[in-house]
């Protein structure tokens, strides 16, 4: 898992079939102090999240399969999965 903040949308016409009906959106990973901290990303939206929200990402294919309902032995061209908004983050 990854925390990220979604930067922008992205419209694909020519897209494979996984991606049908799913909305993307780009992201860039940010740390603790919302601090962008690497390359932006393209992630399906499981969540409703929206540009601008603080998002956890599912950054593996194995749990974006279980995310869709998929078995574990399905093919599945999905990497990063929004499965969450992040409300508030405390640090100890």
């Amino acid at each position: 898992m990854k925390v990220a903040r979604v930067v922008g949308t992205l419209t694909a016409t020519v897209h494979q079939s996984s991606y049908d009906g799913q909305t993307l959106l780009v992201c860039a990973p940010v740390d603790a102090r919302g601090a962008v901290v690497g390359d932006v990303f393209v992630a399906v939206d499981r969540a409703q999240a929206g540009v601008g929200d603080t998002v956890l990402v599912n950054a593996e294919g194995g749990g974006a399969r279980l995310v869709f309902g998929r078995k574990l032995t399905d093919a599945l061209a999905i990497q990063d999965v929004i499965v969450g908004v992040v409300d508030a983050y405390h640090e100890e």
